[in-house]
């Protein structure tokens, strides 16, 4: 699982055999969510509280490139 981010208490995260479209999971403490990124919607949630959910969203928006870039390269020299 490449971590690509760790911020504000949240990890962002794919799996090494992930499908398209792009998208990430997130996780915190106890609890974990997966995003679309283009566009950036919520896809499913597994136990976060909705300020956290909000959250995330945000930190994906601010971080859509680096998501999409990290992504494309595992995946590009994984094929």
């Amino acid at each position: 699982m490449p971590t690509i981010l760790r911020f504000q208490g949240f990890r962002l995260f794919f799996f090494s055999l992930e499908h398209l479209p792009i998208h990430v999971h997130i996780e915190n403490a106890d609890s974990e969510c997966k995003f679309e990124i283009n566009p950036v919607k919520l896809i499913w949630n597994k136990g976060m509280k909705e300020p956290d959910v909000r959250k995330a969203e945000e930190i994906v928006k601010q971080h859509k490139r680096l998501i999409e870039s990290k992504c494309l390269e595992y995946f590009g020299s994984n094929n």
